[in-house]
């Protein structure tokens, strides 16, 4: 079993915004394969449970807000008993252009605090992650993740969201190393 996040903020307020590329590659993977998410509170988290080839999944987007992402993380990885090497984190990264990609299976948080959480709570920086370009940054970090992505982002996001899913598949499927030679 994996457990796949998307990172992200609730509410209509940020639906749209940068800081919830997370979550719009996991809506975007639940429109196109049929499942849906439901809330579970014990878990901190909407959940979906889904089967991708032969794998099963645990999809979920954190209620916990993109700061304290690692509490949702932790209690779903301790629910349903799936270990670090089976976690893949989806998240946006102002260091990247918009329409950029990069897979990595460890490393610092680089300053996001989503991830930062997440390592706090599983005691580790050693998990399969694969950020979402929103750059290039205009104006301070914390003002620009949670503004809405541009007309030209939201252009190029379209195709960003399904080239990560695709990736998310190839890492599961194939093993990080091929995945990072195919899409970083």
């Amino acid at each position: 079993m994996k457990l796949i996040a998307g990172l992200g903020n609730v509410g209509d307020k940020y639906c749209f915004t940068r800081h919830n590329a997370g979550f719009m590659v996991l809506d975007r993977w639940s429109y196109s394969d049929n499942f849906s998410f439901k809330q579970e509170s014990k878990l901190k988290a909407f959940i979906s449970k889904a089967k991708v080839g032969t794998e099963d999944i645990i999809f979920i987007k954190p209620t916990t807000f993109m700061n304290l992402s690692g509490e949702a993380v932790r209690a779903v990885m301790d629910y349903y008993k799936i270990g670090v090497e089976d976690i893949i984190i989806i998240y946006d990264d102002i260091a990247l252009d918009a329409g950029k990609i990069r897979l990595r299976a460890s490393g610092s948080d680089g300053g996001h605090n989503g991830i930062k959480s997440i390592i706090k709570h599983i005691g580790t920086d050693k998990f399969n992650r694969i950020k979402v370009g929103i750059g290039p940054q205009i104006g301070p970090s914390e003002h620009y993740v949670l503004q809405n992505f541009s007309k030209e982002q939201m252009e190029i996001l379209k195709e960003v969201l399904d080239k990560t899913i695709e990736a998310t598949k190839c890492l599961m499927n194939e093993g990080i190393d091929k995945a990072q030679n195919k899409f970083n």
